[in-house]
């Protein structure tokens, strides 16, 4: 199966190597890589050239624009994608080790109903990725676990593309909260089927677009009850209480 990596990137040149650099070291074989750079200013784009011409083994597409913000470019990249299998890498983060792809690929051949497969999810200090400052430990997948606030870590997840064309894409209403809305309408399926690998399979840098100031996590909060009550989970309010609660124990 070909797997679509997709990478949505403005202006992260500390930080765009050793993102494609953990593409570049999956022992996988059959990969598209999608780069969907905002316009960025800074060296991104140089940096991301001296890498793509490099490596024959995997398809790239890189395409620089300008864009509504990550969600925009994630539908993008998507809309580019031909892979039977999409993931996402943001440009902050790494895949994990260089068998995750490997590991992927084969949580969906262990049966051909499987639909969607996702892991567990580090986040580490931006200077030090081996010091983990939070640990999300994600779980077998049960429909009662969304009344709870549970969802899986996004950047773990991967789903086949019939999600997609089923599915759609993220609502670009939604700033923060856009992967939250399209999880909820994916796993509120009861015809498609997810299998969970107890690993890690994403490490993410810490600083993303929802914690990175007070404002940003009250209006995720705030973004997070407009998807509970659009997505018509019952007592919206409680299930966002657990789904905030539920991350304490990932600081322990």
């Amino acid at each position: 199966m070909k797997v679509s990596i997709i990478t949505a990137t403005y202006n992260s040149e500390h930080t765009i190597v050793s993102c494609i650099d953990s593409v570049l070291r999956q022992n996988y074989s059959n990969i598209e890589y999608v780069i969907i750079d905002g316009g960025s200013s800074d060296r991104t784009l140089e940096k991301i050239n001296k890498l793509v011409p490099g490596n024959s083994q995997i398809k790239f597409q890189v395409v620089s624009e300008t864009d509504e913000g990550i969600y925009d470019a994630l539908n993008k990249g998507i809309n580019f994608a031909t892979g039977d299998i999409i993931g996402f890498v943001h440009s902050d983060d790494f895949l994990a080790n260089e068998n995750v792809l490997n590991d992927i690929v084969s949580g969906f051949s262990d049966c051909n109903c499987i639909d969607g497969v996702y892991g567990n999810l580090h986040y580490v200090d931006k200077n030090n990725e081996c010091r983990i400052i939070r640990d999300w430990q994600s779980s077998d997948f049960t429909q009662k676990l969304l009344n709870k606030g549970w969802m899986p870590p996004h950047p773990t997840l991967f789903l086949k593309r019939t999600v997609y064309d089923k599915h759609g894409m993220f609502d670009l209403s939604y700033k923060i909260s856009a992967d939250y809305d399209f999880m909820l309408r994916v796993f509120k399926d009861n015809l498609l089927n997810f299998k969970f690998l107890p690993k890690v399979i994403t490490k993410m840098r810490v600083g993303g677009a929802s914690n990175r100031s007070f404002k940003n996590i009250i209006r995720k909060s705030i973004e997070d009850y407009k998807v509970i009550k659009a997505n018509q989970i019952r007592f919206p309010i409680s299930v966002l209480v657990k789904k905030n609660l539920s991350k304490v124990s990932q600081f322990l």
